[in-house]
């Protein structure tokens, strides 16, 4: 059988696992043939790719990134873009298609589905927030970057009492923030999904301060927003510029500094903003997210042979299973309130999710 095989979005530790398992499983166990499509859809719409043999393979699995590399291209911004996709699938005779991305990448391959290609999805995201799977390949990963600099943070702030304000990936949900900062022993962990009184933080942190802890470790997730009584940016989300991207998703980032400004001047405190930004996407995977990606790919192939194309492979009970691909781009999934419940027993009780005794 010839397969193709794209890395669409945002790049993530744990891709070149991917690859590496379709292409070993599907060689030795299916004699398949393997076509890679470059950087994401764009691959498709302007036919561009490689050939995937077990030597393009061979020594990826520490990699970071992706050998097939990636964009952000959607074909539905483009004329006939994705029709043109399944033209090119046409063109070399692939009989399937394995799209590894997040929920962009993945509807982009539902589309394609209801036009009788034969797709199948794997889940890919450092923000863990992709629908109808439990864990997805490289948030172990960004939690494990993201924690050793907290670490390292801890130090400078405690040597010049500061308070140090992590920013981390998480544009609507705010698994990152809230992993890594319980791992990091953060003092505050600001996410997404419950607005958050600026007043209250600095309340805290001078609480914290009056018990003789005079540095403190705040973290807080890139799409974290002001509650309306104290919004320092009048309800607007914090944007690096006023561009989006081709799916329409504005670039977020820069709550720190405001944070940062807006403690300070409440507290008096000295305080400092760190972004760390496109770091926790970069590097090594961690083993765990090399045996997950790995799990995947060897699913993914498997669905293939299976015929149970329109759909992804999911995690769930520690089991790869396939679920149709509309459940997996149907909603994000964000952290629950009996989590943030559970986190919340770490933090006083005056001051919601904000600090750690």
């Amino acid at each position: 059988m010839k397969i193709g095989m794209l890395t669409g979005g945002g790049d993530c530790p744990g891709l070149n696992a991917v690859i590496r398992a379709v292409v070993r499983k599907g060689v030795f166990s299916y004699d398949d043939e393997f076509v890679g499509f470059l950087e994401g859809w764009r691959g498709l719409v302007e036919d561009k790719i490689m050939p995937l043999t077990l030597n393009a393979v061979s020594g990826i699995l520490p990699r970071g990134g992706t050998i097939l590399r990636t964009s952000r291209t959607n074909p539905s911004k483009r004329a006939d873009g994705v029709d043109r996709c399944a033209a090119t699938l046409n063109r070399h005779q692939i009989e399937a298609l394995i799209a590894i991305g997040g929920d962009d990448t993945l509807s982009v391959a539902q589309k394609l589905h209801e036009k009788g290609v034969k797709v199948v999805g794997v889940p890919k995201t450092i923000d863990n927030d992709l629908g109808g799977t439990e864990y997805t390949f490289g948030f172990d990963t960004a939690c494990n970057v993201v924690c050793e600099a907290i670490d390292r943070l801890h130090t400078t702030a405690e040597a010049h009492n500061r308070v140090m304000v992590v920013e981390v990936m998480g544009r609507d949900a705010g698994w990152i923030a809230l992993y890594s900062g319980i791992a990091g022993g953060a003092d505050a962990i600001l996410i997404p999904e419950r607005p958050f009184d600026v007043d209250k933080v600095a309340e805290s942190l001078r609480r914290r301060h009056e018990r003789g802890r005079y540095f403190s470790i705040v973290v807080v997730a890139e799409g974290a927003k002001f509650s309306a009584d104290t919004d320092p940016t009048h309800g607007a989300p914090v944007l690096q510029d006023m561009g989006k991207d081709e799916f329409g998703h504005a670039k977020l980032g820069g709550i720190a500094n405001i944070l940062a400004r807006e403690i300070e001047r409440r507290t008096g405190f000295e305080t400092r903003a760190v972004v760390l930004g496109h770091i926790q996407r970069g590097g090594s995977p961690t083993a765990f997210d090399r045996v997950l990606a790995t799990r995947y790919g060897l699913g993914a192939i498997d669905m293939v042979h299976r015929g149970e194309f329109g759909c992804m492979a999911a995690l769930r009970s520690n089991k790869i299973i396939s679920i149709p691909l509309e459940e997996a781009i149907a909603r994000n999934r964000v952290v629950d309130e009996e989590m943030i419940q559970t986190v919340d027993g770490l933090f006083e009780k005056t001051s919601k999710a904000t600090v750690n005794n």
